[in-house]
């Protein structure tokens, strides 16, 4: 067994043709056909129906229509300079829309804190702020190419606003890594409309930090939710600044990002280390960052993924509807395409920093994640997700697997990382529980007052000086998954040994809409079913997912999650239908998917 390296991820990347880049030389098996986008200007129509749609909503319902939360301004004042500007907008140089671009900026003036911050989420906060100066500025420059001098009172007033948002950013501080380069992309943006050196030296100042991404593409946060941001910031601040280094962070992020991506565009979460690791994420979202990249570097490669993005659900929501300023305010999005590429759809790769196994045998796909952050802490900024399997074939969809013993109340299954074992993949992980001896004489104190440490096994703390103890009567619990897979057939063997009578609970997620079939209702919460034995099916659009055998030997389905989360009444369930097999130790069960 071996875990999964640098050197083996290259070797595996080169023998299984995982790179984009090398695509040209590898042929069409195995890959995506060739489709070409619609013509943009028929993308270009749609948007502009779009945005004219949002703009007449602003007019008839005012901030009833807002849809960006506490951000909402920025964007109106956005949508709205769109539809000023654009020729083919039934708002073309309407008056109507500089009265309302007066009241936006009114309204953003009357948020402003003293010190130039906004309170768009977090209170006074730098980086809220420059969020809120991304559409906006982009607004504001789309106007500014304009020779309107009815524009010109509207633009001085949000010239002041600007600038005052801009004293905050240059002295402002931040919370995460993400927010830093958000910050840098805000004094971009305002550089760009109102040059000042402070601007471009506080950017340095941030930049000179350096850009962290590890050798798979992920940046700090491992998140599909803020790479997005990420690359937006680093896209925008190559592009306006005239620094095309910048461009590579997102390259290799967007090239990961592919492998990440489900045929529906859905993208794996698993190992995020922010709060997206529990929630779904779609591609869509960096629809733009490829298409400018695509535009910029002529990568066919990531023109094929423009392609199939305009095709994924959510794009008309995500862009249609939302990014006609975007491509305004950057004609690079504007040019054409270039010939589209093929890209791989049967592939095996991992990614070694994440510990985390992609599968894709064209519409089935398998994901094993073997990466959380240890210690275990609960914390926003760390890996602990418990799910560790996913399996979808077509639109049915298995959306995560979970293993918890009733072992000390320690919660769910969380491997020690990923290994290869010949053509099989592996997660494993050993808990112990210890029992507490007296202290030592020389550490004993008549009083009873000793040091508020944790157990030695982190579930939970107390007055008791634990790391001072000698401990025996020492508890072990061995789990062990062993995954196979082959044309789309997945085989996980399930192996749990040590202590004799735990209760094994294996948890599988479906999605919440579809039909199961062949699995028992529980008499417990809503959603819950045993398969005590034989296969069971799970059935979405026509695409059917068989799953088993069965086994159930006990019915503990409940407080899976272990006391880190109990204590404090919290729950890792999901919405979904869910099915659970069960046993006793010693286990050992396999399961099959297809």
């Amino acid at each position: 067994m071996r875990k999964i390296t640098r050197n083996t991820f290259l070797k595996q990347s080169i023998s299984l043709a995982a790179s984009l880049y090398s695509l040209p030389n590898i042929g069409f098996a195995g890959h995506l056909p060739i489709v070409r986008a619609n013509s943009f200007s028929e993308l270009w129509e749609k948007m502009v129906a779009a945005n004219d749609a949002h703009v007449k909503s602003l007019l008839e319902r005012c901030d009833a229509a807002n849809r960006h939360g506490g951000r909402s301004f920025g964007y109106n004042f956005a949508f709205l300079a769109a539809a000023f500007a654009c020729k083919d907008s039934r708002f073309h140089q309407d008056n109507r829309l500089i009265s309302l671009l007066h009241t936006t900026a009114d309204k953003l003036i009357g948020s402003q804190r003293p010190d130039g911050t906004i309170n768009a989420g977090n209170l006074e906060s730098p980086p809220d702020t420059a969020f809120i100066m991304e559409p906006l500025c982009a607004g504001v420059y789309i106007l500014s190419k304009r020779k309107d001098g009815n524009l010109k009172p509207v633009m001085t007033k949000i010239e002041a606003f600007i600038k005052k948002a801009g004293e905050a950013l240059v002295i402002g501080g931040v919370h995460t890594p993400n927010h830093r380069w958000v910050v840098c992309h805000a004094l971009a943006r305002i550089n760009q409309l109102y040059p000042d050196a402070k601007y471009l030296e506080r950017i340095d100042e941030w930049l000179s930090e350096g850009i962290y991404l590890d050798e798979d593409g992920h940046y700090p946060e491992r998140s599909m939710n803020y790479s997005d941001v990420e690359n937006n910031a680093f896209i925008t601040l190559g592009r306006i600044l005239n620094r095309p280094e910048l461009f590579e962070a997102p390259r290799k992020s967007l090239e990961m990002t592919y492998y990440y991506m489900e045929p529906n565009g859905d993208l794996v979460t698993f190992d995020s280390r922010r709060q997206d690791q529990y929630s779904a994420r779609s591609i869509v979202v960096q629809y733009l960052h490829y298409r400018f990249l695509a535009i910029y570097d002529q990568d066919g490669a990531f023109a094929s993924i423009v392609n199939m993005i305009e095709s994924f659900p959510g794009f008309d929501r995500m862009i249609t509807r939302e990014a006609l300023f975007y491509f305004m305010e950057n004609e690079w999005l504007q040019k054409e395409l270039p010939d589209p590429e093929p890209v791989p759809t049967n592939f095996e790769k991992v990614f070694p920093t994440s510990s985390l196994l992609r599968i894709r045998r064209e519409n089935t796909t398998a994901t094993l994640f073997g990466g959380v952050d240890w210690p275990l802490i609960i914390a926003s900024g760390r890996s602990v997700s418990p799910n560790f399997f996913a399996f979808r074939k077509g639109s049915a969809i298995l959306k995560y697997m979970r293993m918890s013993a009733s072992f000390f109340s320690m919660g769910y299954f969380r491997s020690e990382g990923l290994w290869q074992e010949r053509d099989q993949y592996v997660l494993y992980q050993k808990l112990e529980a210890p029992y507490y001896q007296p202290l030592p004489d020389h550490l004993k104190n008549e009083n009873g007052d000793y040091e508020l440490t944790p157990s030695v096994d982190g579930r939970f703390w107390s007055k008791m000086a634990f790391d001072k103890r000698p401990v025996s009567n020492v508890k072990t619990l061995e789990s062990k998954v062993t995954l196979s897979e082959e044309g789309g057939k997945a085989s996980l063997l399930f192996e749990v040994k040590g202590l004799e009578g735990v209760a094994v609970t294996i948890e599988m997620c479906f999605d919440e809409s579809g039909k199961l079939s062949g699995v028992i209702p529980s008499d417990t919460e809503k959603n819950n079913h045993f398969l005590p034995e034989g296969y069971g099916t799970f059935e979405k659009a026509g695409d059917v997912l068989t799953f088993g055998p069965g086994i159930q030997e006990h019915q503990r389905i409940s407080r899976l999650a272990g006391e880190q989360y109990s204590v404090h009444f919290g729950s890792l369930r999901t919405e979904g239908n869910h099915v659970y097999m069960t046993g006793y130790t010693p286990f050992s069960h396999r399961i099959t998917f297809e």
